[in-house]
């Protein structure tokens, strides 16, 4: 019995090995045939599939190719082939370009007068090309709200954004090689497509009525093996054009850049509001929150290390990137100047340091058509500071990034010509008290190329993503500035992306003082901060822990501080001012000002040019009082000034705003009495305006009294002296001290019964004037300032004011010896009659 059941267990096995064996052969087998039933079966649907297109293509009306791009066509390879035939543009469409993204940059290339510049954006969108029966469809794609496609929620946010077509294309044929699609696009470029064309603002401005296709074309379209370039005339009737206003129309020559997008976007690295960087914002319904949570990402150029260098990157060392970032200078630049440009390109190299790499940016010269037959300057595998032959004085820095990740494609620098003018106003204003170099109208190559790197530098930190800092030149003390040791080492502020200009503190005998800004220390950290590869994190949350403790090591450290543009109430985050005392700055750049004003007319001459005219006397004295008017802005700042600091949660301090103390508001507002209240003879030098005007001196100093007045009694300003008295108490510099400290100031000859002279007796009225307007201004008259006007303390105050002068000024009255000045007073007194009881 034990044997027998031995064996029928060594027997079964066999059996189960054999059958198993048996099995997977016969599975194996099986499998094999039914992938060759299913390969013939895919073959003959996909051979119907193609017969049913043929048939469909001859009953939609298809032509066959050449009956469609004929041997006469004018032919392009690139992105897509363009083709030109008989004066209309067709689009060959590559399948494998179905459903890719790419991004559509439309800007403005030439210009009637008043309208924009050469060079300005007008719209960016994200287009797909989808088939959709016998049409092509160019969709706008939006990615504002956006979720991971590997959540379920992915599918309910593609549900809840159905995607805008912006043109139908009827497909003429199909492509050369029956894989793509040519359908014609003229009429993309040459009808009335807003989105293509002259934005809504500005049709709304000049009355535009429609577009003229008559006077309207498509001038060319080039394409590229990742762009193609539209470039097309729009000619609109328009019943207010800003200028040749007896034609109605208004003419833009426009360029729209179609730029394909990469398969796979660059990770993303989260924005932070404490380093200022230009970012991506979207409504991301994929993050692990219980509301719509926006998501931010910084946008800047792919910077990666070699694979062979990470090692050595992570031991510290410095590594070229695998890509540089490479800036061609545009062949129509005069070429004395390209030296200072492409300096002020590779000044960023020292800032990239900071990020972990080496030779990062560099500038070239393009290439000459011998070099490179294929080179221009709208493709957009190249970044080029372009040259604009043109008056507009200004230089501009945008850039073209990809909308999913951030990633910087590409840049092109619009360099203006008269740039040179402003760099030349500036220099002189700021300047010419201290520094032989900037006395006269126009400046040695060398002094104008050092001012056009400045420029220059400043310009490709926008492309970086470096937007403004308006806090960095508040972070050095202002007798610093005057420190030849100092400003040497870190410049005349820590940023050269502040507008702080030169160096207008530093006086005569501050000898060897430096008086141009430079990429400082601020710059190199955010350029560390936003490049720097971190090898450890794999997702942009994994790299916050980090980058947060980057931001803490600064931490208190006012060079290291971002303060964004835009905010009229902060005064350390100021444009066109120096230092961390504005009353301070302000009195040394006052007293270069008194120093320029007299040598005016002798720093203006030209010896060589004995009968040259007054424009630049003219013009540089203009820039005199605009330099002393923002002196008095930013010292007007202080008063009812909030410092907005940004912070973070788990900081030590979490305070963001702080009101400025009352001594500080206080200091301001005497400051403004003195030195633009009282009467500044300085500012009306009869030598000049005699040689410049037969009238408006009078109404030149008028206008900078009175808007520093206004600006003091803004709405804006009152609520936050209000709240910051309601918040602070008597520490705080309180709305009726503040309306007293003033009026005062304004109206001091009244005690005495002194003569009041012509520009007192026009500021008084004009005081007058402004406290009318707060008793009196409407809703819709005021800024938004999250006031109700009719229940603040704003026009009681006002009120009191206008009561107690009243009573000041008819005590005044038989006091006052000089005629003119009596009469002056009888009417402010009839006019704060009709204020505080009208009719």
């Amino acid at each position: 019995m034990k044997k027998y059941t031995h064996w029928s267990r060594s027997g079964l096995l066999i059996v189960f090995l054999f059958s198993f064996c048996f099995t997977l052969c016969f599975t194996e087998e099986a499998q094999a045939q039914r992938k060759k039933r299913k390969d013939k079966k895919e073959e003959v649907e996909k051979q119907d599939e193609k017969d049913s297109e043929e048939k469909e293509d001859s009953k939609g009306g298809l032509k066959p190719y050449k009956e469609v791009i004929t041997e006469g066509a004018q032919s392009q390879e690139g992105l897509f082939d363009v083709h030109l035939v008989d004066g209309a543009y067709f689009y060959e469409i590559p399948e494998e370009m179905l459903g890719r993204e790419m991004l559509m940059v439309t800007t403005i290339s030439k210009t009637a007068s008043g309208i924009g510049y050469g060079g300005e954006r007008t719209n960016t969108q994200m287009l797909r090309w989808d088939k959709k029966d016998k049409n092509l469809l160019l969709r706008v794609v939006s990615y504002s709200n956006t979720a991971s496609d590997s959540l379920p929620i992915y599918e309910a946010v593609r549900n809840s954004n159905l995607e805008p077509i912006l043109y139908r294309f009827d497909i003429k044929s199909k492509g050369k090689d029956e894989k793509g699609w040519v359908i014609e696009v003229t009429d993309l470029f040459s009808k009335d497509i807003q989105a293509l064309g002259l934005q809504k603002s500005r049709r709304t401005q000049y009355k535009v009525s429609r577009l003229d296709t008559d006077r309207s074309y498509v001038d060319s379209i080039r394409t590229y093996p990742t762009n193609i370039e539209a470039r097309y005339v729009l000619t609109y009737a328009a019943a207010e054009p800003p200028s040749n206003s007896s034609t109605g129309l208004i003419t833009v020559e426009m360029n729209s850049s179609m730029v394909l997008l990469p398969k796979e976007p660059m990770m993303q690295r989260l924005a932070d509001r404490r380093v200022g960087w230009f970012s991506t914002r979207v409504t991301d319904y994929g993050l692990d929150a219980q509301k719509a949570s926006k998501r931010t990402y910084l946008d800047r150029w792919r910077l990666e290390v070699k694979e062979e260098d990470l090692e050595k990157f992570k031991a510290g060392e410095l590594v070229e990137p695998k890509k540089q970032i490479v800036y061609y200078i545009d062949p129509a630049t005069p070429k004395k100047w390209v030296p200072y440009l492409k300096a002020g390109v590779e000044d960023w190299n020292v800032a990239f340091e900071e990020a972990g790499f080496k030779n990062t940016i560099v500038a070239k010269d393009a290439p000459t058509p011998e070099e490179d037959p294929n080179w221009h300057p709208e493709d957009a595998r190249y970044s080029v500071i372009r040259y604009f032959a043109s008056d507009i004085q200004n230089a501009y820095g945008p850039h073209v990034s990809d909308p999913r990740s951030g990633e910087i494609i590409e840049s092109d620098i619009g360099w203006y010509h008269n740039v040179m003018n402003l760099l030349r106003n500036w220099f002189f204003v700021q300047t010419a008290a201290i520094n032989p170099e900037s006395r006269g109208t126009e400046f040695e190559d060398e002094v104008m190329g050092r001012l056009i790197r400045f420029v220059s530098a400043h310009e490709v930190g926008h492309t970086l993503g470096l937007p403004h800092n308006f806090a960095s030149s508040f972070a050095y003390p202002v007798d610093s500035l005057r420190s030849a040791t100092f400003t040497r080492e870190f410049g005349t502020a820590p940023s050269i992306m502040d507008y702080a200009r030169f160096n207008y503190i530093a006086q005569p005998e501050d000898e060897g003082v430096h008086l141009y800004p430079e990429v400082g220390p601020y710059d190199k950290f955010a350029v560390g901060w936003g490049y720097r590869p971190i090898p450890e994190a794999n997702t942009p949350e994994e790299e916050q822990a980090i980058l947060d403790r980057w931001i803490l090591e600064k931490q208190g450290n006012p060079v290291y501080r971002y303060g964004r543009q835009g905010n009229p109430y902060d005064p350390s985050t100021q444009s066109e001012d120096l230092g961390n005392d504005a009353m301070k700055a302000s009195g040394y750049g006052i007293q270069n000002l008194q120093r320029i004003v007299p040598n005016l007319i002798e720093w203006t001459a030209e010896k060589d040019k004995p009968y040259k005219d007054y424009s630049d006397l003219e013009e540089l004295y203009g820039q005199v009082l605009a330099q002393y008017n923002r002196y008095m802005g930013h010292v007007r700042t202080n008063i009812g000034g909030v410092y907005e600091i940004y912070k973070a949660t788990g900081q030590e301090e979490e305070a963001v705003y702080t009101h400025v103390d009352k001594a500080t508001q206080k200091e301001a507002m005497a400051f403004l009495v003195n030195e633009l209240f009282a009467t500044q003879d300085w500012l009306t030098n009869e030598a000049i305006t005699h040689r410049i005007e037969d009238f408006g001196m009078l109404d030149r100093v008028r206008k900078l009294q009175v808007t520093t007045l206004n600006g003091i009694l803004e709405w804006g300003r009152l609520g936050r002296v209000i709240e910051n008295q309601a918040l602070n108490g008597a520490s705080a510099y309180g709305l009726l001290e503040m309306m007293d400290d003033l009026s005062e100031g304004i109206w001091s000859e009244l005690p005495q019964g002194k003569t009041i002279d012509v520009n007192r007796r026009s500021l008084q009225r004009a005081h007058l004037e402004r406290l009318e307007l707060l008793l009196s201004e409407d809703e819709s008259g005021r800024s938004a300032s999250s006031l109700d006007a009719s229940q603040s303390d704003i026009r009681p105050a006002a009120r009191a004011v206008l009561k107690t002068l009243q009573g000041q000024i008819q005590r005044a009255i038989p006091r006052t010896g000089d005629r003119m000045s009596k009469i002056h007073l009888e009417d402010c007194l009839e006019r704060i009659k009709e204020i505080l009881d009208p009719a």
